[in-house]
C-alpha cells in the first residue's frame, strides 16, 4: 500500500489535469471544424431589446462526434464495470477475495447459522436533537432490530439519558480521539467476536429516520442470499430549510434514481444507514495493515475522513457483494446553511480523493476514478460556460442569442425536472427554473476546487457539528418507550 499512498497528495490534480486536457482537446477539434462565417440576424426581443442571433448551428458531423464519444465513454465504463463485477462474483480465490460469493457459498454451504439477527450501533456526538426521532423510526419498524446500541463519543449533552430512557443500550467510548471511525472501532471489537454468521451489524447516523419496512427488507435479502455481505439504503433529505434544503433533496432524489436504475449495485455504503454480515466486518478488521490500508484488528480506518466511503472500497477489494435495494429507504438530514453544506461536502470531496489515492488504481477502483473524472470535467465545463457568457456580455454591445443551444439547454431543463419527479412539484419547479441549480452546482465545483488545494497545501477540513432545531426530549416526556 505505500507505493498507492504516494497518489493521496497530488490524486485531485491528476483528476482535473485529465479533465482540463480532455476540454482543450475538444475545444481544439471544434476550433479545426469551425471554418465557416457567423450568420447572423437582427431582432426586437419583447419589442424593446435589440438583438442578433446566431442562425448557424455546429455542423451535423460535430453533433454526431459528440454524441458518440459521449456514449462510447459511458457505454466503456459500464462494459468495464459489469466485466469487473462478474470477474469478483465467479473468484474462487481466497487469499486475495474471500468475501466473494463463490468462497462464502462454498463455506456455508449445507451449514444452518441461525436466523438473521441486527445489532444496531449508533455513533452519536451530543444529538440529544435528533437522538430520540433516530431511535422512534427503530422501535416502530414492523420488523425491529435485536438490539441497539448508542456509541456515545464525548457527549457533553443529554444524548446518553434520551438513549436510556428510550429503551436503547448505551455504550461510552473511551479517551477517543479518532472522532465516528474510532468509536465504532472500539464498539465493534467487544460486540464482533460474540456474533455469528448470520449476525448482522446495521451502523446508522444519530440523525437518520428509517422508513418503515428497511429492516424486513434486510432480514429477507440476508436471508435469501447467503453470499450477500451489506446492504445499503437509499437516502432523501428530511423537509426544511428552505430553497437550500430543497437543492440538496434533489440531489438526493437524482442519486436514488440512479441507484434503482442500476438495480442497487450501489457506489457507496453511506453512514446513513447500512447493513453488515459481522463477518465482513470481522475479514476487513484481520485485512487491515495488510492488503487494506490502515491499522491491523481496526473495522473503520481512522486516517480516512470519510469512513463509509473508504469501508466500502474495502469490502469491494476483498470481492464482497453489496446492494441497496428500493425497499430500505432513510430520510437524513439536509445541511441549514451554505456554510455547513461547504464543510460537509469539503470532508465528502477530500475523503473521496483521499481514498482513492489510498487504494490505487485498481479494478475495484476504476469506476471511482471514472466518476472523479467526470467531476473535473463538469468543473471545466460549467466554468467555461459562465466565462464565456461573462466574456460575451462584456464585449458585444447587442446580445446574441443562439437558438440551436437555447434548445440544448430546454433538453437539459426537462432533464432536471424528470429527474427529481418522484420529490414532488417543489422539486419539479426547482429544476424547471434551472438557474438555482446552476449556482448549487458552481458551489460544489468550487468545494472540489478547494478540495484539491487542501490536499496539495496538506490541511485536514474538521466537521462542524450541526445542530438542528427539534427538541428529542419532547420524545421522551411520555415515558420510556420499553
Amino acid at each position: 500500500m505505500k507505493g498507492s499512498r504516494r497518489l493521496e497528495r497530488g490524486v485531485g490534480v491528476v483528476v482535473l489535469g485529465m479533465a482540463i486536457f480532455a476540454g482543450l482537446m475538444l475545444v481544439f477539434g471544434l476550433m479545426l471544424s469551425d471554418t465557416g462565417q457567423v450568420e447572423t440576424r437582427e431582432g426586437l426581443l419583447f419589442g424593446v431589446w435589440r438583438v442578433l442571433y446566431d442562425t448557424r448551428a455546429p455542423s451535423t458531423s460535430m453533433i454526431a462526434i459528440a454524441i458518440a464519444i459521449a456514449l462510447l465513454l459511458a457505454a466503456g465504463v459500464a462494459a468495464i464495470e459489469r466485466r469487473i463485477a462478474t470477474r469478483y462474483r465467479r473468484s474462487e480465490d481466497i487469499g486475495t477475495t474471500p468475501l466473494a460469493p463463490k468462497p462464502v457459498m462454498a463455506r456455508t454451504a449445507g451449514v444452518y447459522l441461525g436466523p438473521v439477527t441486527v445489532t444496531v450501533l449508533i455513533p452519536a456526538h451530543n444529538e440529544e436533537d435528533r437522538i430520540g426521532a433516530t431511535l422512534t423510526s427503530l422501535f416502530e419498524q414492523a420488523d425491529p432490530p435485536d438490539r441497539i446500541v448508542v456509541v456515545a463519543d464525548n457527549c457533553t449533552d443529554d444524548t446518553e439519558d434520551i438513549a436510556r430512557l428510550l429503551g436503547a443500550e448505551v455504550f461510552r467510548s473511551v479517551r477517543n480521539s479518532h472522532k465516528k471511525a474510532g468509536a465504532l472501532n472500539q464498539a465493534l471489537a467487544r460486540l464482533l467476536p460474540d456474533l455469528g454468521e448470520n449476525d448482522c451489524v446495521m451502523v446508522m447516523d444519530a440523525d437518520t429516520v428509517l422508513d418503515q419496512g428497511y429492516l424486513t427488507a434486510v432480514r429477507s435479502r440476508m436471508a435469501e442470499d447467503r453470499a450477500l455481505m451489506a446492504v445499503g439504503g437509499l437516502f432523501y433529505g428530511e423537509e426544511g430549510a428552505g430553497l437550500l434544503g430543497q437543492l440538496q433533496r434533489n440531489e438526493y432524489t437524482r442519486y436514488s434514481r440512479e441507484i434503482r436504475r442500476r438495480r442497487g449495485r450501489v457506489f457507496v455504503l453511506t453512514g446513513t444507514a447500512s447493513v453488515f454480515r459481522s463477518g465482513a466486518l470481522r475479514e476487513v478488521a484481520a485485512q487491515r495493515g495488510r492488503a487494506l490500508p490502515g491499522r491491523h484488528g481496526d473495522v473503520y480506518d481512522t486516517a480516512a475522513l470519510t469512513e463509509d466511503n473508504e469501508l466500502t472500497l474495502a469490502l469491494k477489494s476483498l470481492g464482497a457483494l453489496m446492494i441497496s435495494p428500493q425497499q430500505c429507504s432513510v430520510v437524513t438530514e439536509v445541511m441549514p446553511t451554505w456554510q455547513a453544506l461547504w464543510n460537509q461536502r469539503l470532508r465528502w470531496q477530500r475523503g473521496a480523493l483521499e481514498n482513492l489515492g489510498a487504494y490505487g488504481l485498481t479494478p475495484q477502483t476504476l469506476r471511482y476514478w471514472a466518476q472523479q473524472l467526470g467531476i473535473g470535467y463538469g468543473v471545466v465545463a460549467l466554468s467555461s460556460y459562465f466565462a464565456l457568457i461573462v466574456v460575451m456580455a462584456v464585449a458585444l454591445d447587442d446580445a446574441v442569442i443562439f437558438p440551436f443551444w437555447l434548445g440544448v439547454g430546454a433538453v437539459f431543463v426537462v432533464e432536471r425536472v424528470v429527474s427529481v419527479w418522484a420529490g414532488g412539484w417543489r422539486a419539479r419547479f426547482l429544476g424547471l427554473l434551472l438557474f438555482p441549480e446552476l449556482v448549487y452546482a458552481t458551489v460544489l465545483n468550487l468545494v472540489y476546487l478547494r478540495g484539491v488545494a487542501d490536499i496539495l497545501a496538506g490541511r485536514r477540513p474538521e466537521w462542524q457539528h450541526v445542530v438542528k432545531t427539534p427538541d428529542s426530549r419532547a420524545l421522551v416526556e411520555g415515558g420510556e418507550r420499553r
